[in-house]
């Protein structure tokens, strides 16, 4: 694959020219979404080469039986697959009777476009056929943002070169598979079709889960800009219905399908109302009519730009990056249903399976909270809370009892569907970041009441999780928990990962902060609370001897907490020294060789410091940023925006800046090679975090708004803006100096550079 070959544009993602070699990463790079669906950029027209077709339904999953080699108490039954849906963009051409193939055609020009600034992706191409006849296609595609549930594409064939008849043949394919299926199985069971006039529609539901999706399809067609009625002919299958239109053409002339599709969904409408539900939404899209419907398409981004966009100013390379990443999170997630959650891949692919991971709490709710509002990173919280039933079931099955939850590593319902040993029982740190989530919304947003309705239950039941899974040692006095991973997945089962110790003392002190302080200003919910929970004065006792006697490995002659247990049996040999040929070492060492290595996936301790940054001095976070960054392979995608943020704690710019085009410009220059598979979503959050609290400096602890904002040699200026209990602040910094807009209408106390500063209501600062 040519890496590298996406052309820098402030606002576009452009390939210039056709190679076959990209296009299932050019797929991923160029998806689309609208929060509710979402598709990778496979073209319309029949594509015989390599291809990874792709589209997905929010919500919409399958649980695939778990394939394991040896079965383990506890391993969950099935991997909950995101549904590869049926297929709704297909428009096949023909031209005098020969297919239009890309794989197969001369490609005389080839141009892509993914303009994100309007949420469209465009694509150009002039295609030569057998025999020399010669075609320009234009097409352009967007997921509707005001009719989430519709998408519309404009497709165009203009003969360049000769007379003659064309066909295009638009369909709704509802037999396709995943890529990961375990068994090779199909996950749909297609129950009715119909189709009317230019409409389609077919109906199919999952297997096991028995979602129901109707899937429709509506066509209008245009000769040189004209409305033209071309009477069709239909083609049916069990999974697929056909329309072919055939029309004589003289060279110059233009003939354009629309084609409006998508799905609706039994999530959001009764099953017996789906093929009407699909018309209707299909019909007012067409009402409404493509251009408008186009146009409301670049209002709806210009709102989320209006918040959201970051400024890059002197380094084109580093603010295409950022507002690819800041384009792909409001596709994937926009906030308004708490069933929802942002999957690792999106709506870009299917590995890794599940809706959420850990990631959506550490590294995804300060970008939703901080763009949008409080309401959309609340969903967040409660699609959690929502789920505390299953995560409590998650903890008896590995005999944990009285009400200890442990969330799940993957889920889509809340039940674990996560396989792997290392993983599945051992990575519990993931509860953890539960905790954190509700404190940083908190925090954050000052939503004090969200702990008393919800987040209380949801924290005593964690903490009576690490109460039960520390355990007291003899021989060192104090409280272990013992048969851990941490964040680091490149060591797998050691005993007292400082991370984890961590995070469960602290979960453990807050919940027991929480309680007091709800008895003291809502006795009644109080009482509710320990009603509701059968929390009695014996467990928060315990609760408090964990927390007074915890153990945490300490390496005096190196003055840093330890990764954890034996981490300095290990022969510490830097990262920098592994020769090239040898990385990433996930794919070029046995597993083996990497367990027993000194070498750090991602920031492990170090998160730990990023997390509570205000429990340490930055003299102890240096020392530790110098002892375990060197051996830090960066090899998750996680890795690099913490590291960038505490970098530029620590005033090292250059290393910022080196972490922050890594984890900015991963999938774009696809340093994992594995673009191919989807996006990186989640991680994008941390390209987001690397700007805002690495270079800019925003930090929110004890109920403070603090900047510290330092900028890249090599930029001239950038700017963000934040919203922050009730005002939307704009911030702005060069090398002269920094800044802030009070975009609301009430003045607001913040920190810059330890100088508490007033900003008046559309008042600027200058500093």
């Amino acid at each position: 694959m040519n890496l590298n070959y996406i052309k820098p544009n402030e606002w576009k993602i452009v390939e210039e020219g056709f190679d076959k070699d990209n296009v299932t990463a050019s797929e991923s790079l160029f998806s689309l979404g609208n929060g509710a669906m979402g598709q990778r950029a496979n073209f319309e027209e029949t594509y015989s080469g390599e291809t990874f077709q792709g589209s997905y339904i929010g919500g919409i999953y399958y649980p695939d039986k778990t394939r394991v080699g040896w079965w383990k108490n506890g391993y969950p039954e099935y991997f909950a697959k995101v549904l590869n849906a049926p297929n709704w963009i297909g428009i096949d051409i023909s031209v005098k009777g020969k297919e239009l193939d890309m794989s197969q055609c001369k490609i005389i020009e080839f141009n892509r476009e993914l303009d994100m600034k309007e949420g469209v992706l465009n694509r150009t191409f002039v295609a030569e056929l057998e025999g020399g006849d010669t075609v320009k296609v234009k097409s352009t595609r967007f997921l509707s943002m005001k009719l989430n549930e519709v998408g519309a594409i404009k497709y165009s064939v203009t003969p360049i070169n000769f007379d003659g008849e064309i066909s295009f043949s638009p369909y709704i394919d509802a037999g396709i598979m995943n890529e990961d299926a375990n068994y090779d199985e199909f996950f749909w069971e297609i129950l009715d079709s119909r189709e009317d006039r230019n409409e389609a529609y077919i109906l199919s539901k999952t297997l096991k889960t028995e979602f129901h999706v109707c899937t429709g399809m509506k066509i209008e067609m245009t000769l040189n800009d004209l409305l033209i009625d071309i009477e069709r002919e239909v083609s049916r299958s069990e999974k697929k219905i056909r329309y072919t239109y055939k029309s004589e053409m003289k060279s110059g002339d233009t003939l354009t399908m629309f084609k409006y599709g998508g799905y609706v969904q039994s999530m959001n409408h009764p099953k017996r109302e789906l093929f009407n539900a699909s018309r209707r939404s299909l019909e007012e899209a067409a009402e409404i009519g493509y251009d408008d419907l186009y146009q409301s398409q670049k209002e709806a981004w210009a709102t989320i730009w209006d918040t959201a966009d970051i400024t890059i100013e002197g380094d084109i390379s580093a603010q295409q990056a950022i507002r690819f990443n800041i384009f792909q999170l409001n596709q994937t997630y926009s906030g308004d249903d708490s069933r929802l959650n942002i999957g690792p891949k999106g709506f870009t692919g299917e590995k890794y399976g599940g809706s959420t991971y850990w990631d959506t709490e550490a590294y995804c709710i300060p970008f939703y909270m901080s763009t949008k509002n409080k309401e959309v990173a609340r969903n967040l919280l409660l699609y959690r809370y929502n789920q505390l039933g299953k995560a409590i079931e998650n903890a008896e099955k590995l005999g944990f009892k009285n009400g200890a939850a442990l969330y799940p590593m993957v889920t889509m319902n809340g039940e674990e569907c996560h396989n792997e040993w290392e993983i599945t029982f051992e990575e519990i740190h993931r509860n953890g970041a539960m905790i954190y989530a509700i404190y940083n919304y908190v925090n954050y947003t000052g939503d004090l009441e969200y702990i008393v309705s919800h987040g209380m239950e949801v924290m005593i039941a964690v903490a009576r999780f690490w109460s039960q899974r520390s355990s007291f040692s003899s021989e060192k006095k104090k409280y272990v928990i013992l048969g851990v991973t941490g964040p680091n997945e490149y060591e797998n089962n050691v005993n007292n990962n400082w991370y984890t110790n961590y995070l469960a003392q602290w979960c453990l002190k807050y919940a027991l902060e929480n309680l007091d302080l709800i008895k003291k200003s809502h006795p009644k919910e109080y009482e509710r609370i320990l009603d509701k929970t059968g929390l009695e004065a014996d467990e928060a006792h315990h609760w408090r001897e964990v927390v007074k006697d915890l153990y945490f490995p300490f390496s005096e002659k190196h003055e840093v907490f330890l990764q954890q247990d034996g981490f300095l049996d290990k022969e510490l040999i830097p990262a920098d020294k592994l020769p090239r040929s040898e990385r990433p070492i996930n794919q070029k060492w046995s597993w083996d060789r990497i367990l027993r290595s000194p070498y750090i996936k991602q920031a492990d301790v170090l998160q730990g410091m990023y997390f509570f940054e205000n429990h340490f001095s930055l003299g102890q976070i240096e020392k530790h940023f110098d002892f375990y960054e060197p051996l830090t392979v960066h090899e998750s995608s996680l890795s690099p925006c913490v590291h960038s943020i505490m970098a530029c704690a620590l005033g090292r710019e250059e290393k910022a800046y080196e972490m922050y085009l890594r984890t900015s410009r991963l999938d774009l220059d696809d340093y994992n090679h594995e673009v191919h598979e989807g996006l990186h979503i989640t991680s994008m959050a941390g390209t987001w975090l690397s700007i805002v609290q690495g270079f800019g400096g925003m930090r929110n602890f004890e109920g403070k708004l603090s900047f510290n904002p330092i900028i890249p040699k090599n930029w001239e200026s950038y700017s963000f803006k934040i919203k922050y209990r009730g005002h939307t602040i704009k911030v702005f910094k060069n090398h002269e100096g920094c800044k802030f807009y009070n975009e609301s209408d009430s003045p607001i106390d913040i920190v810059v550079k330890g100088q508490e500063v007033k900003i008046f209501n559309q008042d600027l600062v200058v500093i």
